[in-house]
């Protein structure tokens, strides 16, 4: 079956030349005008990844984000932003919210292809990564879900994509200190252009992701050397 992606922008000669890249490249395209039309299409079928406006009628693509993340159906789909705004503070509020890449307009077809195809190869090796568990938490590769041991119990901990791969990176690297040049190479990959701060960004969402069951003291920051993950915090 071919890969279904959400195409969520206003306008439709953007929505057509996009779908039509995306056929080329053996995708199968959906359309969303807005918010509404979007979770119509995602009820329809939730697709395997989504590409969206930043700029919508009604509600941003930016609020989009927040609440797909915060929903069980859609937290683990990549989103990747469509955005005229190119500065770096929109871009990592982009991250922020959620966003696992964004494609600055004018974009070339050629180039969209080559980020869909980096953002569902890094989730489709996260799908075959095996069990883990360091300290109190545990990752179920094969359910794709992390747990945390709280009170006796397991919880789930909802997460999003590319917090569970920096998550699977350092509960599989423990009590190691990484640099975020090496967290760029080994999570996100070193054939992808992401900016170095993208890691500071994602180090803050996965410490307010753990931070509930009070295991957000695990990924510490090393002083001028970087990030480390550790089950003696």
């Amino acid at each position: 079956m071919q890969k279904r992606i959400l195409i969520v922008d206003d306008e439709p000669a953007i929505r057509d030349m996009v779908a039509f890249a995306l056929r080329k490249g053996d995708y199968e395209p959906a359309h969303a005008g807005d918010a509404r039309e979007a979770q119509a299409a995602i009820a329809d079928r939730v697709p395997d990844l989504i590409l969206l406006d930043w700029m919508l009628p009604g509600t941003s693509g930016l609020e989009l984000a927040r609440r797909w993340r915060k929903d069980a159906l859609t937290r683990e789909v990549p989103i990747i932003m469509l955005t005229a705004r190119g500065e770096e503070n929109d871009r990592v509020g982009g991250l922020e919210a959620g966003v696992d890449d964004y494609v600055v307009k004018p974009f070339s077809a050629r180039e969209l292809l080559a980020r869909i195809r980096a953002v569902m190869r890094r989730a489709r090796e996260d799908d075959e990564d095996g069990s883990i568990a360091v300290g109190a938490l545990r990752i179920d590769g094969a359910a794709h879900r992390v747990y945390a041991r709280v009170d006796g119990h397991d919880e789930a901990v909802p997460i999003g994509p590319t917090e569970y791969r920096l998550l699977h990176f350092f509960m599989t690297h423990p009590e190691r200190v990484y640099s975020r040049s090496q967290l760029l190479d080994h999570v996100w990959g070193g054939s992808v252009y992401v900016e170095e701060r993208t890691v500071d960004v994602h180090i803050r969402r996965l410490r307010k992701t753990l931070e509930p069951t009070r295991l957000d003291a695990m990924v510490q920051t090393v002083r001028g050397a970087g990030y480390r993950f550790s089950a003696a915090a």
